[in-house]
């Protein structure tokens, strides 16, 4: 059975409240895949939940990055809480946290929820460590933007989207270091371990699960894909 291992930001899940219609879909979509020969390890990013409280906390009181770090690791563990009660009918019962936890899972648990663990990187290098634990060569990150860009679309009109690039020169074009609460398609420690591991990383928009379907029938999609 075919492991696929996939992130999913925080960014889809509570926008700015919680987004009932795409958790909708997202179940409705994982739910009809899963009676192929697959089986999914997803894990939930904090997003906007993350950055709120860190943001208060830090407005408050002087924090250093590591327990500015646990307050976005507890975000995605309440949104990977959430995602597991949504899929509790068919879903392994216990959250992963510590990447290692995949390999107690049993073979045919069909779908196990996972989220952060500790300080220094982005639920991206969870899913990068989870993936090399079950001999995924692949990564899908759902995020709420059809393409890694050549610079950020919000703020520079001459951004231009990208189909396919390799991870030297994605990893130009974000920080060289991880910051909590960093916006980026993928996070720098994460994107290194990928390139070490030569996995590969499809960043694909969550309002298009049709895209979804067509990267996971190995078919043209709308997307970027990141790969050595």
């Amino acid at each position: 059975m075919e492991t696929i291992v996939m992130s999913v930001g925080g960014s889809l899940i509570v926008p700015n409240e919680i987004d009932t219609v795409f958790l909708r879909n997202f179940k409705q979509f994982i739910e009809e895949d899963i009676n192929s020969e697959r089986r999914f390890v997803i894990i939930a990013g904090g997003g906007r939940t993350a950055r709120r409280y860190q943001d208060a906390a830090d407005a408050t009181h002087s924090l250093n990055k590591e327990d500015l770090d646990w307050i976005g690791i507890h975000a995605t563990r309440l949104n990977g809480h959430l995602l597991r009660t949504i899929f509790k009918d068919i879903a392994y019962p216990v959250v992963i946290t510590n990447p290692d936890e995949i390999l107690d899972a049993p073979k045919e648990a069909r779908i196990i929820i996972a989220a952060g663990y500790r300080p220094g990187a982005s639920t991206d290098l969870r899913a990068i460590q989870i993936a090399e634990r079950v001999g995924a060569s692949k990564v899908i990150n759902l995020s709420n933007t059809d393409y890694v860009y050549t610079a950020n679309p919000k703020t520079d009109p001459n951004a231009q989207p990208i189909t396919e690039i390799s991870w030297s020169d994605f990893r130009k074009l974000i920080p060289s270091e991880w910051d909590p609460g960093l916006s980026s398609p993928f996070d720098p420690v994460a994107a290194r371990e990928a390139e070490t591991k030569g996995i590969e990383v499809a960043c694909i928009s969550g309002a298009k699960l049709d895209q979804l379907k067509k990267y996971l029938s190995n078919t043209e999609f709308i997307g970027t894909r990141i790969h050595n």
